[in-house]
């Protein structure tokens, strides 16, 4: 391990809060980089997804989480389980609250849920975040931060927007604070440690989640098949170093297929433009993205089918 300086601390830090309230775009905001998909759609995160954030005198290792909800189907019992699983091991908790929207009964439901991991033998701080400040005017966030605070006994409550970039220093300086003193837990440089075929799996969701309808997000899983670097007509791999990378998007139903495909698949070649740009800005090479879609039956209540996408 490299020498660090006295009183350095490390740790893990956990982002909560039900779906959309900006916790993967605040991740990616600290972080620095592109590490968490985000959308406007519910339910984008179904993984943890881990963000390294390195500092002279710390290292942060941020995990974003599914939104914490009221489960409908066997896909939302293991997120949520997932979500639960996540925070009993980390080191600080934050609470995403947005500022746009009222506190509301899933916030607290969700307050429910941290209130034995705050106040336990391991008793885990949490930091309340109120997000997406930007989208409204200082009396409407005044009163959001007093109902906020209202709602459970934090160790901090701070109002944030990470598209804005407003106080996500001072996000981070809270978060840092609550990490316990220790060596950092990965090497510098890196700024996650999610595999490159999840990360493009999930740079394709991304993009087929823009301008659907509400149904297709819950529906949609995506797996990729295969990465491989894409051969010249010799049969050797090309100068470029270009990467053929094979991918399947599934949906539920036959309609929903229509939906991703689009008329005469136009809606499908935009989702692979738009999922080509960040896929080669990942890897850093030029890349054949080949797009299928195929129906899975109500893959969301299948214990053998959630097995197989990878849930």
């Amino acid at each position: 391990m490299p020498d660090v300086p006295a009183g350095y601390r490390s740790g893990f830090a956990c982002f909560v809060g039900r779906p959309n309230a900006g916790k993967s775009t605040l991740t990616n905001a600290l972080v620095g980089q592109k590490v968490a998909i985000t959308s406007s759609r519910p339910q984008t995160t179904r993984h943890t997804v881990r963000g390294v954030l390195h500092r002279p005198q710390a290292q942060l290792v941020l995990v974003d989480t599914p939104g914490l909800h009221r489960p409908r189907t066997l896909l939302g019992q293991r997120l949520n389980d997932l979500v639960l699983a996540t925070l009993a091991e980390v080191d600080v908790i934050g609470f995403c609250v947005p500022a746009d929207q009222p506190v509301g009964p899933g916030d607290r439901w969700i307050t429910e849920q941290l209130a034995p991991l705050a106040q336990g033998r391991r008793a885990v701080p949490v930091v309340a975040l109120v997000t997406k400040t930007d989208l409204v005017p200082r009396d409407r966030l005044a009163r959001q931060l007093v109902e906020v605070a209202e709602l459970g006994p934090w160790a901090d409550v701070v109002p944030v927007s990470a598209t804005g970039g407003q106080q996500v220093d001072v996000v981070e300086e809270v978060l840092l604070g609550h990490l316990p003193e220790g060596p950092p837990m990965y090497p510098g440089g890196e700024l996650t440690d999610e595999p490159e075929a999840v990360m493009v799996a999930e740079l394709v969701r991304e993009a087929a989640l823009e301008g659907v309808r509400d149904e297709l997000p819950h529906s949609l899983a995506v797996v990729v098949d295969e990465m491989l670097p894409r051969e010249d007509e010799h049969g050797e791999p090309r100068a470029d170093g270009m990467v053929e990378v094979r991918v399947h998007l599934f949906v539920e139903r036959e309609s929903q297929k229509g939906i991703v495909i689009g008329r005469r698949g136009a809606r499908l070649k935009e989702v692979g433009t738009q999922a080509r740009a960040g896929v080669e800005a990942l890897l850093g090479v030029p890349v054949w993205l080949d797009l299928r879609v195929k129906v899975a039956k109500d893959w969301q209540r299948d214990p053998r089918q959630l097995a197989r996408l990878g849930f």
